[in-house]
């Protein structure tokens, strides 16, 4: 069941961060010269729910994840703890910046917005039901 469980939280954090890079990359080419910083990074946040949603949904029915609060929490968290490395190694490794620079150079609005959607991106296996139903196509 752990490595099941392992699984469930890396697939989880492949799906969001590989999204959140795709999303991050086009944000900074297009829209923060067009629109600025704060307004492209709000713009961007119920673009990166629906993901977090669509791919804890996924993740949970796939890997047949216990609807436990223990297992879901811990799916949840392995995957927020693997995010706030990825996300701090890029920062210091692409944009050559220390932890400390990179906290003080979030915008106060749109990096408040931010944190609350880690702490949705964390919790959210536990918010998903897991009914067993299938959609039908027929219908």
């Amino acid at each position: 069941m752990t490595t099941q469980l392992i699984k469930a939280g890396l697939a989880y954090f492949a799906l969001v961060f590989g999204a959140g890079f795709a999303l991050g990359a086009l944000r900074v080419s297009i829209l923060v010269p067009r629109l600025g910083e704060r307004i492209s990074e709000l713009s961007e946040m119920p673009l990166m729910f629906a993901v977090i949603v669509t791919a804890a949904r996924f993740v949970m029915r796939r890997f047949a994840v216990p609807f436990s609060i223990a297992a879901r929490l811990g799916t949840g968290l392995l995957a927020l703890g693997l995010l706030l490395a990825a996300e701090l190694l890029l920062a210091a490794v692409l944009q050559d910046r220390s932890l400390a620079d990179y906290v003080a150079s979030r915008d106060a609005v749109s990096g408040s917005v931010y944190l609350a959607m880690l702490v949705l991106f964390a919790l959210m296996p536990a918010f998903i039901r897991q009914t067993g139903r299938t959609w039908d196509r027929s219908a």
